[in-house]
């Protein structure tokens, strides 16, 4: 079985885990990844209530992002700007669906549809003061089941979203370079 738990991604020059918003889970965070502009990328196994993406991303002035990943076959997505407000999306129709199917949920009802989750990532992403690549962005919220891993398939939600990661943690996970 994957990983359980959420991946929390901001920008910041402090480590996130430092900051007051998530102290609550500062015992458990760990840093994950580091991209270019100050983006960082934080793990926490297990299923902890990160709280309000939307008064997180208030407090830092920056976008924010959380993926809740679930056996390591798909993601919850939830991304958080302080003047564009919420928004979430699937990574993994096809795992997430039977994941839900379990408490009598369907997709519909969480997600919105990959084409309108792409419009809001984009307007995430110009928020970020980053540039983005809508048509790859949509190419990952449509994937049905993802190949090598949840978490290379949010790797890849972060490129599209003009987070790239640096170019030799890239090369390690495609097998380049």
């Amino acid at each position: 079985m994957g990983f359980w738990g959420y991946l929390v991604v901001g920008r910041s020059e402090q480590p996130l885990a430092e900051l007051p918003a998530l102290a609550a889970l500062r015992d458990r965070l760990t840093l994950h990844e580091q991209r270019p502009g100050g983006w960082q990328v934080w793990r926490h196994p297990g299923e902890p209530d990160i709280g309000d993406m939307g008064a997180l991303a208030r407090a830092m002035g920056s976008p924010v992002l959380s993926g809740f990943v679930m056996a390591g076959e798909c993601v919850a997505v939830e991304g958080a700007a302080p003047r564009g407000g919420s928004w979430y999306a699937c990574l993994g129709q096809e795992p997430m669906a039977r994941h839900l199917a379990v408490s009598g949920l369907l997709l519909e009802e969480l997600f919105l549809p990959a084409r309108d989750a792409a419009r809001r990532a984009v307007e995430w992403a110009v928020e970020a003061g980053a540039t983005v690549d809508p048509g790859g962005l949509l190419d990952v919220l449509h994937v049905p089941r993802p190949e090598s891993g949840a978490e290379e398939l949010f790797s890849r939600l972060l490129d599209g979203l003009g987070i790239p990661a640096f170019p030799a943690a890239r090369d390690r996970r495609t097998g380049t370079g």
